[in-house]
């Protein structure tokens, strides 16, 4: 779940992710003999088995959700891994569609089992840049590496601060037991492969080509106000998101790091207006979830809110007080109800171990 620092990531800037309570979980034993080269996994959430060839490169294909597994598959064959012949079945809490990297758990997920069974360990680094490999060759989504990151390096500490220019990390620690994270999740699920996102990393890379830097994360407030003429009107907007939510995310691990909510809060409240303004990436419904945060207001234990993750559909996070959060999270679903006659789903997020090894 990422705090702060949406449409960044692909473009060189900062984000500000945590890994959440929430888990892809995938059991695996060796195949029977006589099954063949493959990774046969079956998941629980669908109701759905595919076989992944394991002797040559996977092609993409039906049903779509394997290709991230096959992308993973195709990722470990490619540097020259012997994958032995599996069985697997894939379960997962992770809401879909929802901006809370349900792609990116399955992909670490799988690599995870797969560096486990021939016993070499990958660099966290490597790893995420693999599996943002099979994202993009097997998904189609242009993504950077903030998801993949993040569930591979995510701890119980709380938030880490990425620059994705050299993949460095920093950790800004979440542990005031005072405050809460609130997952609102809108119900109204989004599709990244659906060329909304291609066309915002591409309108990224035009822009930072305009302005004459390697990416939009090498650029400044002042360098994007200077420009504007050159860029025209939708290309400034895009690239002053950019700029701009990089700054912020900068001060909001400063300020969380300091325990500062109310900063925090407001960053929070000025990145969803550029993403939907700017940067055009919000819904209606995560507009409303966002406003009837903001209309409870600090009185009311909400601190700040923004939509979280690709956009399009999907989650808000609420930075919220702690004693308070159940009786928000309650009034934020009664009125989501009323104003969209749609269900609302919620729950407090807490800082959680990224990939890992669960021994029976």
């Amino acid at each position: 779940m990422n705090i702060i620092g949406d449409h960044t990531d692909y473009s060189g800037g900062l984000v500000l992710p945590m890994a959440i309570d929430r888990h892809t979980v995938i059991a695996a034993a060796p195949a029977p003999a006589g099954a063949g080269a493959r990774l046969k996994i079956h998941s629980r959430a669908v109701g759905e088995s595919v076989d992944i060839p394991l002797d040559r490169t996977p092609l993409t294909g039906e049903p779509r959700w394997a290709n991230y597994p096959r992308g993973v598959v195709a990722g470990f064959l490619s540097r020259g891994c012997q994958l032995p012949a599996l069985d697997a079945v894939v379960i997962s809490d992770v809401p879909l569609g929802g901006g809370l990297s349900s792609s990116a758990s399955l992909e670490v997920a799988t690599a995870t089992l797969l560096e486990t069974v021939i016993g070499q360990r990958m660099d966290p680094l490597d790893k995420a840049r693999l599996c943002r490999e099979a994202e993009h060759q097997y998904a189609q989504v242009p993504c950077g590496i903030m998801d993949q990151l993040i569930s591979t390096l995510g701890n119980e500490s709380g938030a880490l601060l990425i620059d994705c220019r050299t993949g460095q990390t920093r950790p800004v620690p979440f542990s005031d037991g005072r405050m809460s994270l609130l997952i609102a999740n809108s119900e109204v699920r989004h599709s990244l492969g659906a060329g909304a996102y291609a066309a915002r990393k591409a309108a990224c890379g035009e822009a930072a080509r305009t302005l004459g830097v390697k990416e939009l994360g090498y650029a400044t407030a002042a360098m994007v106000d200077a420009a504007q003429a050159q860029l025209g009107p939708v290309l400034y907007r895009r690239a002053r998101h950019v700029v701009t939510e990089n700054e912020r995310t900068q001060a909001a691990a400063e300020a969380l790091a300091a325990g500062d909510h109310r900063t925090t809060g407001a960053l929070m409240y000025d990145s969803h207006r550029s993403l939907r303004d700017d940067f055009e990436v919000s819904a209606p419904e995560l507009d409303t979830l966002v406003q009837l945060a903001h209309d409870i207001g600090e009185a009311g234990g909400v601190f700040g809110a923004r939509m979280t993750g690709g956009g399009f559909g999907g989650c808000t996070v609420t930075l919220v007080a702690s004693e308070q959060a159940t009786q928000i999270g309650a009034s934020l679903a009664a009125d989501y109800q009323r104003r969209h006659d749609r269900a609302l789903s919620w729950f407090i997020a807490r800082p959680s171990r990224g990939a890992h090894v669960l021994q029976p």
